[in-house]
């Protein structure tokens, strides 16, 4: 397929994604005005449910309508992409997020109430989960990047640097939540001395493939899918990110050319870890263009 990167993307995105990534791409990509963020906000709406939570497999390996943290997660996401991310809005999640929240202040990676529905076979439902950094991070990152305050953060924040802090072996999701909160967090001072420490750990773990071209040298996570590695740029999502300096800037150039190079033939960004339904992989494959092509911009490389 001739064409730019972006423009084999834009292809990709009108043959396969849903409304609501169609619409995200449009406001990243070719229109970021004001109109285009409603419709971003419109289209993100049909998953948002009565308490505030979201669901309706907008994660897409949860399926089924139930509000869901991770897809909240997802969606405190989406409304950070759109300058939209406080207010009214984020009182009415905040409001979920304090329904749902375990003993320790903390969000569950799953809420029992996804039980009968169809989930991943790696996501189990217990009926009384602990707070999970997986869930936490994102969530308590996202809203303090956009100044929300709200009681419900602050049992989740010391939640996070507690659950951050004790690490001393983990995965490539856990560090991504972890970086998500550090990133953000108002305690600039603590959250640098506490990335350099979880540096040194995904290092000496090797929880980041540093020659993609020997990716195969490196071990995989118990339970992840074969070739289901972790690369620079998924934990240092854009230059002023924390984990940037976790890396030479030879390994992040390295890490950007795989990046760039993994486009495939029809215009989108692979999915690394396993499909489990017929719709996942579909699903997943426009969000995760619209996030490498975010990736690439954010380092200066060309996508036009």
């Amino acid at each position: 397929m001739p064409g730019t990167p972006l423009a084999r993307a834009e292809h990709f995105v009108w043959l396969t994604a849903r409304v609501l990534e169609q619409r995200r791409f449009t406001h990243h990509f070719l229109d970021g005005s004001a109109a285009a963020a409603e419709a971003v906000e419109t289209a993100l709406n049909a998953y948002r449910n009565d308490d505030g939570g979201f669901g309706h497999a907008l994660e897409p390996d949860l399926r089924g309508p139930v509000s869901q943290p991770l897809h909240t997660a997802h969606a405190l996401r989406v409304l950070d992409g759109i300058g939209r991310c406080g207010g009214q809005r984020a009182e009415r999640v905040c409001r979920y997020l304090t329904e749902v929240s375990t003993v320790e202040g903390a969000l569950p990676a799953v809420h029992p109430s996804l039980r009968g529905y169809p989930a991943a076979p790696w996501i189990p439902v217990v009926e009384a989960p602990k707070g999970a950094l997986l869930a936490t991070g994102p969530v308590v990152g996202t809203l303090h990047e956009n100044g929300v305050w709200h009681a419900w953060l602050f049992r989740a924040t010391d939640f996070c640097w507690a659950a951050i802090e004790a690490l001393d072996s983990t995965h490539p999701y856990e560090v991504e939540a972890a970086v998500a909160f550090l990133d953000a967090v108002p305690d600039r001072a603590r959250a640098r001395d506490a990335a350099h420490r979880l540096g040194k750990l995904v290092r000496e773990q090797q929880l980041v493939v540093l020659d993609p071209d020997r990716a195969d040298r490196y071990p995989l996570p118990a339970g992840y899918a074969p070739g289901e590695y972790h690369f620079a740029y998924d934990y240092a999502r854009g230059p002023d990110s924390l984990a940037r300096q976790w890396f030479t800037d030879a390994e992040m150039e390295r890490s950007l050319d795989f990046l760039a190079a993994e486009q495939g033939e029809d215009g989108g960004w692979p999915m690394r870890w396993r499909a489990w339904a017929p719709g996942t992989r579909l699903e997943w494959r426009p969000i995760i263009t619209i996030e490498a092509l975010r990736t690439l911009r954010a380092y200066g490389r060309p996508i036009v």
